[in-house]
Formats: structure tokens, sequence, C-alpha cells
């Protein structure tokens, strides 16, 4: 019932919405952004008025999967009579959305009753906004006769000093306008109450701030008048882009738009195993930021570090022709491009606006010239006045990838100009993690097979409808796969035995083929060519790329049969990708049994010293003393050395690294791993939105580079190459830590500042075995390091 399936035709339709509830029940949607707090604070409104009133509340909340950045429905009722209601809200008399491209994406009012109240957070004027909202949504505002109420949270917000952090303001607004609840006032004392309670232990400085920010969401609502004239206003033309993929218009788009409900089983026809395509977050355009980066170039040294930290690979460099300067709009930016082989060529920086989620790491790291950085946050409205949308689309779209004018792995700026195969994905803002996965794409990607295991990176990488692995110009791209916490290790060295055997197989039909005097001579002089070089990822694709037409037009058996196995020609470079929950714990023993067995396969963990995807849970990777679930009152166990762990091996190639500390390390890591013939293990600090980052994460990358610098992290490589001639393989890439940074670090993240207030009788013993334990694994790297391997 309510499926529309029209391929069995054994369904129902829902012809009618039924509402038994009466008009003394107050329904409410709210529209949220994955991580702003909008579901924090509704679940913190059900709390106020469940445990303060006689209302009974019901609640149920509705987003996708995104790490961040997702549009969240949360459908609350209270009412003084039980409430027997087990559906969605379909008649709100209160509606508020946090975000005001919603209005241009989602059909909010349909949901809205005749007379009902919609709150919007904006930071356009009232001018602004009756030009931006669609005639659509101007239109129900009028027929329903539906009061419009907006507020500046974001603003308001950030000149408070909480930042990003709306949910407080529009909390404390919603309470305004709902006082057939509870009286405003009443509301005012309880919500500070609550937030007390809520923000106490990251300290009295916190807690004032979202007092003032509730003050401010009652002062700063205002009304912007709906003029009856709006009921005979014509819809706007729906203009759906030319040219989209099947999957993108009929399913993606839909689901992205909240009506997945609505679609017919037979949009599914051809995906029906569950696959997507791939680059499908590159038609999301998600507009989620309300502050964007801009381009000052005259203050840029051409270092391309804002594109290599980028999370979302939103800010690349371009380098164009005449030409396709001549093709630009007329407004887009250049300087000379500066490096042997860009003579002729024009540098850009460019912003992929709708797709930016504002987290600020690009300015951070910016070095700029003269104490002047090159970037500088902008309002978003502003951005799109500009048309620097309309900029980055035709740069994104029409400006071809110059990679091939210089060696990629040369260096951090070099890789830059290289297409990211992983952009767009939704991870949160400022993700410790991404970074890692889009450098890897554009080393190796076109050859890439990665098997991820669950957790975070299989969130962002596969949430249905939209992957961010995507394919360059020719077609090739990552092939991606999720497999389980406890098997991940295993299913990707499967599939590189997989691959290998059908490899295997070619090497047969190859040899086969230099007996047969069918096969021209130049088929089997490329065949010697790959029998020679079958593990050489650069020259089985400089062969398949000759051999694969000449085979076309062979009419032996063998040669044919190579043809069906084409794709396989190619070297892959196989890794395998999950956090610390599965290759310190639940998958600890397959990851251990995989780089026992001498193949070539690579692991990367990406570390967060914590179960980031299940809710911050403590794991074999968390340090002593941190907080986390579980262990709330800061951990009394030690850190995996994970790295140790497999360096004893000795036939194992083994890195530490991290992002913000030295992007030359993290890239001769990666390329390192990728040439060894055998397993690779390369653990990549990750900051995380869990650790409570002073500042947020648009300083992820100096957290990851203050480890370092205090020693908390130790970045290294161990390569067995070096060993065999009659070298250390291990190499200390971090200089000697600062140990006097060492409790700057700790007291900058609130998984350890927090310690004092919940657990003050053991916080100094727990952080002084912390640091402890840095000083003897760093001591015991120093140990290895200096063995003496010449004789």
């Amino acid at each position: 019932i309510g499926i529309n399936d029209d391929v069995t035709h054994l369904s129902l339709p829902v012809t009618k919405d039924v509402d038994v509830l009466g008009d003394d029940v107050s329904q409410l949607i709210f529209y949220g952004i994955g991580s702003d707090g909008t579901v924090g604070a509704n679940k913190n409104t059900v709390k106020i008025i469940g445990e303060n009133t006689d209302f009974y509340a019901q609640a149920y909340f509705a987003y996708d999967s995104k790490k961040s950045g997702g549009v969240t429905r949360s459908h609350l009722r209270f009412s003084k009579r039980p409430i027997l209601a087990p559906y969605l809200v379909k008649k709100a008399g209160f509606i508020s959305c946090s975000l005001d491209t919603y209005v241009e994406k989602y059909d909010m009012l349909a949901d809205i009753k005749k007379n009902g109240r919609f709150l919007l957070n904006t930071t356009k004027s009232d001018e602004e906004l009756i030009e931006f909202m669609p005639n659509s949504f101007k239109k129900q505002l009028a027929e329903k006769n539906v009061k419009l109420y907006v507020i500046d949270a974001v603003n308001l917000a950030k000149d408070i000093g909480l930042g990003k952090r709306t949910n407080t303001i529009m909390q404390s607004a919603f309470f305004k306008l709902n006082e057939q609840i509870m009286p405003y006032e009443e509301a005012k004392e309880l919500m500070k109450k609550y937030a007390y309670k809520s923000y106490i232990k990251k300290g009295q400085a916190v807690v004032e701030l979202n007092y003032k920010a509730i003050d401010l969401g009652g002062e700063g609502i205002r009304e912007v008048p709906v003029d009856p004239a709006w009921a005979n206003l014509p819809a706007e033309e729906q203009k759906a882009p030319k040219g989209l993929p099947k999957f993108v218009e009929g399913i993606a788009q839909p689901v992205n738009a909240i009506k997945g409900y609505d679609l017919p089983v037979s949009a599914f026809d051809g995906f029906e195993d569950g696959t997507m395509d791939n680059g499908s977050t590159a038609y999301e355009k998600r507009y989620i930021a309300a502050f964007v980066p801009k381009w000052i170039k005259e203050n840029c040294i051409q270092c391309n570090q804002c594109s290599f930290v980028c999370p979302h690979a939103v800010i690349r460099p371009f380098l164009s022709t005449e030409e396709e300067v001549s093709k630009a709009p007329e407004n887009a930016e250049y300087l000379a491009a500066q490096g042997k082989g860009f003579e002729g060529l024009k540098f850009s920086i460019v912003v992929s606006i709708p797709d930016c989620t504002g987290c600020e790491v690009c300015v951070n790291t910016c070095p700029g010239k003269k104490g002047e950085k090159a970037l500088a946050m902008m309002p978003i409205d502003e951005a799109i006045h500009e048309g620097r949308d309309k900029i980055s689309d035709y740069f994104f779209n029409n400006v071809t990838y110059k990679s091939d004018l210089v060696d990629i792995a040369a260096n951090p700026k070099n890789s830059q100009f290289a297409q990211p195969l992983f952009e767009f994905s939704g991870a949160c803002a400022g993700c410790g993690e991404t970074p890692y996965i889009k450098l890897l794409t554009q080393l190796f990607g076109e050859d890439m097979i990665i098997a991820n295991a669950t957790g975070c990176s299989s969130i962002y990488g596969g949430s249905f409808p939209a992957t961010p692995y995507t394919t360059n110009a020719e077609g090739r791209g990552p092939a991606w796969a999720n497999s389980l916490f406890e098997d991940n290790a295993e299913f990707g060295f499967g599939i590189r035995m997989g691959t290998e055997t059908i490899r295997s197989r070619i090497g047969v039909l190859m040899e086969e083929g230099l007996e047969d005097p069918a096969i021209s001579e130049e088929v089997k002089e490329l065949n010697r060519a790959w029998l020679e070089n079958r593990n050489s990822s650069l020259e089985t694709k400089k062969i398949s790329k000759a051999l694969i037409p000449l085979l076309e037009k062979e009419t032996a058996a063998s040669a044919q049969e190579i043809y069906k196995l084409r794709d396989y020609l190619n070297k892959r470079s196989q890794w395998i990708i999950g956090g610390d929950g599965w290759a310190y714990d639940i998958g600890f023993g397959g990851l251990d049994h995989v780089i026992a067995n001498n193949e070539d396969v690579n692991i990367l963990v990406l570390d967060t010293e914590v179960y980031s995807n299940t809710g911050g849970q403590s794991s074999q990777s968390s340090p002593t003393g941190s907080i986390a679930k579980f262990t709330a009152a800061g951990k009394h166990g030690k850190k995996k050395d994970l790295a140790a762990i497999a360096m004893s091996y000795g036939h194992v190639y083994v890195a530490q690294i991290s992002s913000g500390a030295s992007m030359a390390q993290m890239l001769k890591a990666f390329k390192e791993a990728e040439s060894y013939k055998g397993p690779s293990v390369i653990i990549a600090y990750a900051p995380c939105i869990a650790h409570g980052i002073k500042g947020g994460m648009g300083n992820s990358q100096r957290q990851g580079k203050l480890a370092v610098e205090s020693g908390y992290w130790t970045i290294l490589r161990y390569d067995p190459r070096l060993a065999a001639e009659g070298k250390n393989p291990l190499q200390i890439d971090s200089k000697e830590p600062d140990w006097d940074k060492y409790d700057e670090f700790l007291s900058s993240e609130t998984r350890y500042a927090q310690l004092k207030e919940i657990n003050h009788e053991e916080a100094q013993r727990l952080l002084e075995l912390n640091k402890a334990e840095a000083q003897r694994r760093y001591n015991y790297y120093r140990r290895l390091a200096a063995l003496d391997y010449s004789a």
C-alpha cells in the first residue's frame, strides 16, 4: 500500500491522507541541515515540554545518511491528551527552516495547514527574500494565508561567538512563536536551565554564549508581510538540465528532493542491484554554506595548498589555454601560470560555490603573500550575485586538467593539477579523513579498486543516491565496494587474488599467442612487453593503450579471449580503506591475516581514535585519558601501536602520516606504498568533529600539525626495501617533538579538556600517562631507527 508498483501491479494507492488529531494538538516540522544541531535542539525541546508541562510529546526524526549537510526533518507533536498518530506530520501549524535555499529545493509548504506559521533562517533583507522566493512558494503562502517570519540566526550566532551553531537561536525563536504550548518567558528560563546542563562541561563561557543565543532568538524575529496577490502568481517553469544520466534524472534527483517515496518501481529498472552512477554527487549542488571562500589573486603564490587540504575537492587550481580563457565568463580571474612547462597558460583558483561546505580549512591553511592571505570568506549570496557559481561551473566542466604537463607525484603542488576522482562527498565540513582519499584518487584513481570497511568512509563514500567516486574524461575511475567491519581486509585481499588470477590467465593466453603464427608480430611484441612488465602500472598502461585496438582486429582465439579480458591488462591499484574501529578493533584479525600474506595490497587506516560513525565510542586506538562513549570518565588503557605491530613482520611497508603536518611526507608515503610489491599499511591521523577541536573543524589541518609538533603523533615511514640495501628501513620524518606543546594540544580538544571537569581526581594522572605513553612510543621508534642494518 502506497508503493507505486507498476511492474508487478500488486500495489494499492493511498487516495487520502487521514488525520484523526484535533486542533488542540500542536503539530510542527523543523527542516535542518545535518550536523547543524537542529535535531539535537528539538530533542531538547521535547524534554523541556515533556518534563515541565502537562503536555504529551511525540517526536520522529527523518534524515539521510550523509555525515553532514543533508536535509533533516523533525516531526513534533504536543497535546494534553495521549497522541495516537504513528505517522508523519501532514498538517503542521508551524514549520521552521534553517536554510533559505530549501525554499527552492523542497515543497515544505505542502504540509502546512491554513493560517499556519513559517519561520525561515536567512541573511537576506525582506526585499531580497521576496525576489529570491520562487513563485510556487509565494503562491502557497498566500493561498494558505501563512504568516511568514524570518530571523538572521547566521549573523546573530557569528556576532556572539557561536560560529555556525544557529540551533539554540532557532529553538528560542520557536518558543517565541508558539506560546500556546508554553509562555515564552517560562520557556526561556527552562532553555537556560537545560543549556547549563548540556554545556557546563565545556565551561561557563560556553554556557553564557548559549544564554545570549536564547535571548536573541526571541528578539531577532521579524514578520515579512505576505501579499494576497501572490495567490495569482503563475508557477515557475521547471527546467531540468539537459543530458542528465538516467540514474541521476530518474532516481537521484527525486530522492534528493524528498520525493523518493513517489517513485514507481519501474524507475529502478537497471539498478536493481543497488549500484549507483559514478560521480552522482556532482549533480546535487546543495548550496549549504552560509559563507564561501573567494580568491584574492594578488596575494596568491600558486602553492595549491588550499586545494590539497580541501575535504570536499571544491577548490581547485586550473591551467587555462588561450582558447579556454576566451570562452570563460567575463569576470573570471587569472594569473600568469608559474612553473616549467606552463608557458602561455593562465592560472586560477576556483571554488565550486554550490558544493562548498564553508568549513574554512582552505582559508586557514593558505600561506598567502607577505602576511596577506589569498583566500577570504564571503557571504554565499554575494558570491552568487557576482556570478561566481557560473564561473565555477565553466571551469569545472569545460577547462581540461593539465596533469600531463607535470609529474603529479613529484610534490604537493603538482599533485593538485590532477583531477580528483573523489569529490563533493557528504562528509562533515572540515573532515580530516577525506583529503587522504582525495589525494589517492588523484595519484592512482583511474586504476584503483577500493574495498571500504563500514564506517564514516563508507557512508560518505556511497550514501544512496550519490557517490563521490567519479571518472575522468576517458571514463576511468576508482571501482568501489563496501564490506563489513569484520571482513573488509579479507574482502579486499580476495578482490586482489581474483584480479591477479584473471591477469595470470591473460599471461597464459599471451604465451600461447607467441607460438601462434596467425597473430601479428606487432601484437606478439606487445605481449612480450606485457609479460615482462605486468606488475608495472606505468608500463601496462602504455602497452594496453597500444594493444587493445590491435586485439580487436585479431581472429586467433587467444587474442579474442584477451580482448574480452582487456579491462584487466592495466595493473590494478588495490586499496583497502577503513577507520580505526575497523583496523584496530573489529577487523584487526583480518587485517593482520592479510599483511602476514605477502601480497601487493595497500591499506589506508583513517585514524580518528574513536568510532566516529556510530556515535563516538572508544576504540583500541583511543589514547589514555580520552573521553568517549564507554570511557566517559577517561580511558584507562593505552592506544594500540598498529604501526609497531605491522613493522614487526619485516616485510610490510608501514607509514604514519598527518596531512596538516607534512603534505610532502604524505605524498611520499602514498607513492612508496603503491610502488612496493607487497603489503603496505598507511595510518593517517584524522582530526574529527568528535574530538571537539577548539575553534571548530576549520582548524583540522592546524590540529594535525600541532599533534606532530607536540609529539602526540609521530610521522614515519618503514620501507623493507631499504633493509635489503643494508640501510635502516625506519625513517622518522617528524622533528624532535616540542613536549612543552603537549598540554596545549590536549587542552585544545574537549575529549581531553573536559576530563578535569568530569573526573577531576583522576584527570591529572590520566593526562600525564597519555604524555608518558607518547614519549615512550616516540623513544621506541627512535631506538628502532638507530639500529645498524649494515652487517
